[in-house]
C-alpha cells in the first residue's frame, strides 16, 4: 500500500471553476501530486436539487476515494453547502 505522504489530493468541482484552487494547492504545495475531477457533464449543479447534488458529489468523491486520495477538497460551493454532511457521514478522509 501507498505511504499516505505519497498519496494525492483529490479535488472536485461541478465544472472548470475548480481549476483555480488546484492551480493554488499546485503553487503552494509544489511537491503534492493533484487529481482535478470536473463534472463538465452535469454542470451547473446550482440549478439542481439538494438530493441531486448529495448524489452527483458522493459519485465524485467514491471515484477520487478509489484513486486513494489522502485529502479532499470541494471546490464547488453548491456541492459543499448540499452535500459536505452526507460526505463526512460515508467517507474518513480529511
Amino acid at each position: 500500500m501507498q505511504k499516505i505522504s505519497d498519496r494525492p489530493i483529490g479535488v472536485f468541482d461541478s465544472g472548470v471553476g475548480g481549476l483555480t484552487v488546484m492551480k493554488e494547492i499546485m503553487h503552494q504545495l509544489p511537491g503534492e501530486n493533484v487529481i482535478y475531477l470536473g463534472d463538465t457533464a452535469r454542470v451547473p449543479y446550482g440549478t439542481r436539487s439538494a438530493e441531486t447534488v448529495i448524489r452527483y458529489s458522493l459519485e465524485m468523491v467514491d471515484f477520487l476515494y478509489r484513486k486513494g486520495i489522502k485529502l479532499l477538497v470541494i471546490a464547488c460551493n453548491t456541492a459543499s453547502a448540499f452535500a459536505l454532511a452526507s460526505i463526512k457521514e460515508r467517507f474518513d478522509i480529511p
